[in-house]
């Protein structure tokens, strides 16, 4: 390439590339509102226009009151979690609410004495946390309306990722949201109805894409975090406060934390200087885009750190320089301004590892060690969520896996290559166990298998989340277990194959509401394969794989006895002449005999699927077989001057599912593999341990 068109083309990567399209907004909030640090209550007003984008004329309206859940024991969430979540416990009398003082359509009627509260996931009549409101007129399709709402909310004490810790405030789910209206065809329904579920104990959101603007007053002392923007702060002397206002277009929800005393660090992601023309041109020719698709855009990045733990401010930003880049190089660049990682303080870990758009939590502790990376790990785990839960923005409470599963999948990919594997903070006199000791290092692939193959299956992967067994099984499937089973995928498909899989799905579903049937088409279109027996399997069912060496036997080859064909006529090869040339043979040091060998493979799962068998015989000789796994087990036999020296099952490891690979071997010599099956529970119990400490969502 000569000099001018290196010129031309290092030119054209410095310029920022193109915006990408955003959503079109259905649900669109402007909101103000009024914190009291003292009584933890925010005064709210908030407009909401929404489009009925359907065919439907759509006569009320269903909203989400989330901070309800926490107004009483007798609510759904409290019922089903007993008053605790992944081992924050509620305590104490600071309950949460939220109440809607006055409802008006705009220019026209007060809809306040109309508003019901309904439960449509469980009858419960003391739940709080969805209300309808018929409408004086149907809104018709292609229509917009304008409500105005006056609400206060009572946050509670820190629980569940909500609520205030001494002068800490984290606010989310805090204001009435708009269910999704769901018209015929639009996902799995079969007729225009709203979706709006109640706040449950396992699971999240959904909601549509709108645009937000946000104007927050709080104490002048306090610092400000929030979704989307700051685009102005106004500070009254008067009264000692100061109103910020943030903008974001193409969000589904709107979160914000304050504090007196976080420190706002704010750095750039310079996309040109984090990504190599290497890193671009690899991404461009694997997708088959134009460099400029390829190419991120730059991020303005905040932390709002507590100020003893400042010595890990340089930590967050490495997880965000790693899921900006990574996230950005496999499934396209963040389309949005900013991204802000809140460090909540000690006693508010309920409020660490949580994801809200443009805004995530994440959470560490005072001396975090350096080769225990929860701090890094939590931190591109929630950013992940910024594209599996917000850009492609399926329905949490009915199908998890594509929010949790996905991002658990996709952050083990950037931890195992970018930061590699992780020991776990367990603090001793402010030395690290773990390392101490000489543990051997953890990979979230080994944990997430670790957690899949010791765990009981009692559901399929796809349930709706508070229909799961309990809340053990509901992780179980929507983190690890999907983890594995995507890799499963990766395996089957290879991984080119399924980075190009999993990039479309992202690019076509962005701005939209995917259901698992439409990732499934996805997969059989970019892969040029049917994989529905895979989704039948291993997503719609939970079918068990293991495979297992069922036995190896390698008899010696001795001189044929009996009548043998020879010049036309019989010829007899007695027992005892047969029996003088083995015992010959035997002495001869360089006859070497042929072995006739029978490798069985056994299918002791219900599920099936194509598997590799590599057979290692004492010269060096290998043999590979593929089976279907169709029948229960399958027969291979060898003729060769060699003995069976070792049988592997899926030597690449692309079946992770499969729940043993204890039983995936045999060798001749020695075949003791069974200490892999403690060491699967072991890893179990770490990651559990893993899971308590970070509150990963």
């Amino acid at each position: 390439m000569s000099r001018i068109a290196l010129l031309l083309l290092s030119s054209t990567l410095l310029a920022q590339p193109p915006e990408p399209p955003l959503a079109k907004p259905i649900a669109n909030y402007d909101i103000t509102a009024v914190l009291d640090a003292k009584t933890h209550t925010v005064t709210g007003h908030e407009t909401v226009t929404w489009l009925n984008d359907s065919l439907d004329s759509v006569s009320s309206l269903q909203f989400h009151l989330y901070m309800n859940a926490f107004r009483n024991s007798r609510s759904t969430f409290f019922k089903e979690s007993g008053g605790q979540l992944r081992g924050d416990q509620f305590k104490g009398d600071d309950w949460g609410w939220i109440r809607v003082n006055s409802m008006r359509l705009e220019g026209s009627a007060d809809l306040t004495s109309a508003i019901r509260f309904i439960a449509p996931d469980d009858g419960n009549a003391e739940d709080r946390t969805v209300i309808e409101v018929p409408l004086p007129q149907s809104v018709r399709p292609g229509q917009s309306i304008r409500l105005t709402i006056d609400f206060t909310t009572r946050l509670p004490m820190i629980f569940a990722r909500t609520g205030f810790h001494g002068d800490f405030h984290l606010v989310g789910q805090w204001f009435p949201k708009l269910g999704v209206w769901e018209t015929a065809g639009f996902r799995y329904s079969t007729r225009g109805a709203w979706n709006c579920h109640q706040f449950h104990a396992n699971s999240e959101f959904f909601a549509n894409f709108g645009d937000y603007k946000v104007e927050l007053t709080v104490p002048s002392r306090f610092v400000v975090g929030a979704t989307g923007e700051q685009v102005r702060r106004v500070d009254s002397t008067s009264n000692q406060t100061s109103t910020y206002t943030f903008q974001q277009r193409s969000v589904t929800d709107f979160a914000w934390t304050t504090q007196p005393g976080f420190l706002r660090v704010e750095r750039l992601f310079a996309a040109d200087k984090e990504t190599s023309f290497d890193d671009i041109s690899a991404a461009a020719r694997l997708h088959g885009i134009s460099s400029d698709d390829a190419r991120l855009s730059d991020v303005k990045m905040i932390a709002l750190v507590q100020p003893e733990h400042r010595e890990h401010i340089d930590r967050h930003f490495n997880g965000l320089r790693a899921a900006l880049k990574w996230f950005g190089l496999y499934y396209g660049r963040y389309p949005y301004k900013s991204i802000t990682v809140v460090d909540p303080p000690y006693g508010a870990g309920g409020a660490g590892g949580m994801e809200y758009p443009t805004f995530i939590t994440a959470g560490t502790m005072y001396h975090l060690p350096p080769d225990a990376l929860t701090l890094e790990m939590v931190t591109v785990h929630e950013f992940g969520h910024q594209f599996w839960m917000e850009l492609v923005a399926s329905n949490e409470f009915e199908e998890s896996w594509l929010d949790e599963g996905f991002n658990t999948y996709s952050t083990g990919k950037i931890m195992d290559n970018v930061f590699g594997p992780s020991s776990l903070p367990i603090q001793v006199f402010d030395m690290n166990l773990w390392s101490l000791l000489k543990l051997p290092r953890i990979t979230q692939e080994s944990m997430d298998r670790a957690g899949h193959v010791s765990s009981p299956r009692r559901d399929d992967l796809v349930r709706r989340a508070w229909e799961y067994y309990d809340s053990s099984s509901y992780s179980l499937n929507s983190y690890m277990r999907t983890g594995v089973t995507l890799r499963t995928l990766e395996g089957l498909l290879g991984t080119p194959t399924m980075d190009r899989v999993m990039r479309a799905y992202h690019q076509r579903w962005r701005f939209r509401h995917p259901t698992s049937r439409d990732f499934q088409a996805v997969v059989n279109e970019v892969s040029g394969r049917n994989m529905d027996w895979f989704f039948d399997e291993f997503v719609f069912g939970n079918r068990a794989l293991d495979y297992a060496v069922a036995s190896v036997t390698c008899v010696r080859q001795r001189t044929p006895m009996g009548l043998f064909d020879k010049d036309s006529a019989l010829s007899m090869v007695s027992r005892k002449d047969a029996e003088a040339r083995d015992k010959k043979l035997d002495k001869d040091k360089s006859f070497k005999p042929d072995y006739l060998s029978t490798v069985k493979i056994a299918r002791l799962g219900d599920a099936a699927a194509p598997v590799e068998i590599e057979i290692r015989f004492t010269d060096g000789h290998l043999e590979r077989r593929q089976w279907d796994g169709a029948y229960r087990w399958a027969k291979f036999t060898f003729q060769r001057k060699a003995e069976v020296e070792s049988v592997l099952i899926d030597p690449a490891r692309k079946l992770q599912l499969d729940v043993s690979y204890a039983n995936n071997s045999w060798k001749k010599k020695f075949n003791a593999p069974l200490s892999a099956h403690w060491g699967a529970n072991v890893l179990f119990w770490l990651q559990n341990l893993l899971l308590t400490l970070t509150s990963i969502a």
